[in-house]
């Protein structure tokens, strides 16, 4: 869905586009902030729920990014001092859309970003770094899974959750289903999270592999509660809350209980079995 039409496109060259280069970073920001709300005030109603902050975020990102780039701007040098003088998820999340596609050419220097990101306190921004991040895996597998083994290591909550959520097998991460060793040689160092953020997240991407995957999550759930480790079994039973659906003895039976409760879903054993 367009939503940078002519009018503002005039007025992110003005506001924004002219104003960087003059290097008022402070007016810039408030204009950056602006022209998101702007943006979003265009898209309809009944399309919200589908194209959000989120969408518009990464709209304006792009068309910075392919302008500046275009111009030979100085485009890190742009987006870092905006991503890092910015308290406004708005803005800081558009510096770093823009360094998402500058990371495509060099990753480098974009990963101090995407952690700072990762451990904001801001969810909105946590959950911007987790969705820009993912074009940075697709290009660089072996360098950004490299970089996911250190994360994993964090001692902050928000920055294991990130690993957790990067490799969720969404659309950017669809290759996954056919390479199932990729996220979980970085997941399985998760199977044991005592925190329940990050663990949710690990929990939620198992269930979401068991969509394309259903016997190879039945074997890792197997496993997991086998172990003995009652993080694990917790992160076995939230993987089963879409397998409980077409197959609910059987999960029971993985997991050793008579009923399999998820938010105000109740499958018992007795209902499927008899009394």
């Amino acid at each position: 869905m367009e939503i940078l039409n002519d009018k503002l496109q005039k007025k992110i060259q003005s506001d924004i586009i002219n104003i960087i280069l003059q290097k008022e970073y402070g007016l810039a920001i408030r204009n950056i902030s602006k022209t998101i709300d702007e943006l979003y005030a265009n898209i309809p109603d009944n399309k919200r729920i589908s194209y959000g902050i989120v969408h518009t975020i990464k709209a304006l990102s792009e068309y910075l990014y392919t302008h500046f780039t275009k111009m030979d701007a100085p485009v890190y040098q742009i987006a870092s001092s905006i991503f890092r003088m910015s308290d406004d998820f708005k803005s800081k999340g558009v510096a770093l859309g823009i360094l998402s596609f500058h990371g495509l050419g060099d990753y480098k220097g974009v990963l101090p970003c995407f952690e700072s990101a990762a451990a904001s306190p801001d969810w909105n921004m946590r959950e911007l770094a987790q969705m820009f991040f993912k074009k940075l895996i697709k290009k660089y597998p072996d360098e950004m899974k490299e970089y996911l083994l250190q994360l994993v290591k964090s001692r902050d909550a928000n920055v294991r959750r990130f690993v957790g959520e990067t490799l969720r097998p969404v659309q950017e991460n669809r290759w996954f289903y056919k390479n199932t060793n990729y996220p979980l040689s970085m997941l399985k160092h998760l199977f044991k999270e005592s925190s329940s953020y990050p663990r949710t997240s690990v929990g939620n991407n198992l269930s979401d592999l068991a969509r394309g995957l259903p016997e190879l999550v039945y074997d890792l759930v197997e496993k997991l509660v086998a172990s003995g480790d009652k993080n694990s079994y917790w992160i076995a039973y939230r993987a089963c809350r879409n397998l409980v659906k077409k197959e609910p003895v059987k999960v029971m039976d993985l997991l050793k209980v008579d009923e399999y409760r998820y938010k105000k879903r109740i499958h018992k054993r007795s209902d499927y079995l008899g009394n």
